[in-house]
């Protein structure tokens, strides 16, 4: 190992102490489900922003679109577009009714249990199939995030031939997991929030310094245009613009609206949702939609300019396997100078590592969550202790971590391409779900479990089987399966509630209260 991966080395270690620190205090504070959970709901307006927003953008908001703007140009920064619209549209629709909603309604710590009580679910049915939809998708979710940290280590650390590029892979991904099992297994949701919030702060900082830092040094001697002349793009123009690819091809209309439909997922998504339930009030919210909006057009711009820049800057070419390594190897590039400057590099990369935890460890803290409050202690053992559901909730993080490793140990698996099917699953499950439940008071318990089915089996059946001529749904109609599937469940919920029986009165009473709750 060089003096350099030694010094970088160090940088992350320093910074992985101190995450495991943070899950120690907070330890001692977690007394019961409502602590480890949700922190007895009591995140303040910037800590529910940035952990919001640090828990949504994982390590392919580092890796995976800079990769692709890199590879095609500013033809792909319409999933960009799309995330915009859909963090808006969450924190000003969704946020604060659903927060109140979980209070008013049987004080619900988790989305499967505010499903239960909204619709006044007896046997646990809704309770049941969310449970096992969250353990489903978010498994590859967090598969994701460990690929990720285990394709970082790799382009760190292994031999520049390559040889032993799989041993190295296979060692950061075991680091990974271990490094956020133990702090989300110490110091629960408030930990995961707090460390998100640090995380949230590093990623906005690494993001916005690399670009403008590699800008200056690229445009010191040449002009961009020629830069990227240099590099095979022959018609720089073509790179900036919206509608072409970088080889003047024009982007596929249904490229287009694939990637804005991104913005549709965010309505179901567990991790997101259950910020917006531990915010302490309704005027936090109101505070932390601002700073989460803000903070998101930083990053999603800044993501997109290291993708375009990086196409002049690298003085090594990448290709379609070696895309989404490009934010760490323009700071390779940028600070290789000295032994300080190098270190300065490695917390940079720890910007990347902020990106991965700040995603796996909610993403497990929710599935925890699922198992223990609302499988095992809200149906399988109803008189079970809230200490006999901790110790459930954490061998449920146990196993989905283990699953997610088993995912991720390809070290050719694709961070977009499952970040992608996870997303996917959730919005077209959930979002629909949640969008009906608070603003339809006629949705009901079978209208929402078939959409809930319905949704999630879309995208399975959608993105996996090669059922058209050996292909599968999604290559034979390049068509993001998050759009069928949200709009079949959206369709199946209201349709099967309308045939079905309407809530009992107790639940519209509840319903038509929230506008006028204060909490």
């Amino acid at each position: 190992m060089t003096i350099t991966n030694i010094i970088i080395l160090s940088a992350f270690a320093v910074y992985m102490l101190m995450m495991i620190i943070i899950g120690f205090i907070y330890s001692k504070n977690t007394k019961n489900n409502e602590d480890y959970f949700l922190g007895g709901r009591n995140l303040n307006s910037w800590t529910a922003a940035l952990s919001a927003q640090a828990s949504d953008m994982s390590g392919w908001l580092l890796m995976g679109l800079p990769g692709s703007v890199y590879l095609a140009g500013t033809g792909e920064v319409w999933i960009a577009v799309g995330l915009l619209i859909g963090t808006i549209l969450n924190w000003y629709l969704v946020s604060s009714r659903l927060r109140k909603y979980t209070i008013v309604s049987g004080n619900s710590l988790t989305i499967p249990s505010f499903f239960e009580n909204r619709f006044g679910d007896k046997k646990g049915v809704i309770k049941i199939i969310s449970s096992i939809i969250i353990a489903i998708f978010f498994a590859v979710y967090t598969a994701s995030a460990f690929s990720s940290g285990a394709k970082l280590f790799a382009t760190l650390f292994a031999n520049q031939d390559g040889s032993n590029y799989s041993t190295v892979y296979l060692i950061g991904l075991a680091v990974a997991a271990v490094v956020i099992l133990v702090y989300t297994f110490m110091g629960g949701f408030k930990a995961v929030c707090t460390t998100d919030f640090i995380q949230g702060m590093l990623m906005l900082v690494a993001i916005l310094a690399v670009p403008i830092l590699a800008y200056i040094v690229l445009t010191y001697n040449t002009s961009f245009s020629g830069a990227l002349a240099q590099h095979g793009i022959t018609n720089p123009e073509y790179y900036f613009d919206f509608f072409k690819n970088a080889d003047g091809t024009p982007v596929d209309w249904r490229t287009i609206i694939s990637n804005l439909a991104w913005g549709l997922g965010y309505f179901g998504m567990p991790h997101i949702l259950i910020r917006f339930m531990a915010v302490k009030s309704d005027a936090e919210i109101k505070k932390s939609r601002k700073i989460a909006i803000v903070w998101v057009i930083l990053s999603l711009v800044a993501s997109c300019l290291i993708g375009l820049i990086a196409r002049g800057f690298l003085t090594a070419d990448l290709d379609g396997t070696t895309s989404e390594t490009v934010f760490i190897r323009t700071i390779q590039q940028l600070f290789s100078e000295n032994y300080i400057i190098i270190f300065i590099g490695g917390i940079f990369i720890c910007g990347i590592l902020a990106a991965i935890m700040s995603t796996a460890d909610s993403q497990l803290l929710v599935t925890a969550s699922a198992v223990s409050e609302d499988m095992y202690k809200g149906v399988i053992r109803k008189e079970a202790t809230e200490k006999s559901a901790l110790r459930v909730g954490k061998i449920a993080v146990l196993v989905v971590a283990v699953i997610a490793f088993l995912i991720a140990i390809d070290p050719n698996s694709s961070i977009m391409g499952l970040v992608s099917d996870a997303w996917a699953g959730f919005g077209s499950a959930f979002g629909p779900i949640v969008l009906l439940a608070l603003f339809w008071k006629r949705t009901n318990t079978a209208g929402s479990v078939a959409g809930m089915i319905v949704g999630a089996a879309t995208v399975i059946l959608w993105d996996y089987p090669p059922i058209i001529n050996g292909a599968t749904i999604y290559a034979a109609t390049n068509l993001y399966s998050l759009i069928p599937g949200f709009i079949l469940s959206l369709i199946v919920t209201v349709v099967v509630s309308l045939l079905t029986k309407a809530p009992d009165k107790e639940i519209i009473k509840t319903f038509e209260s929230i506008k006028e709750v204060e909490v």
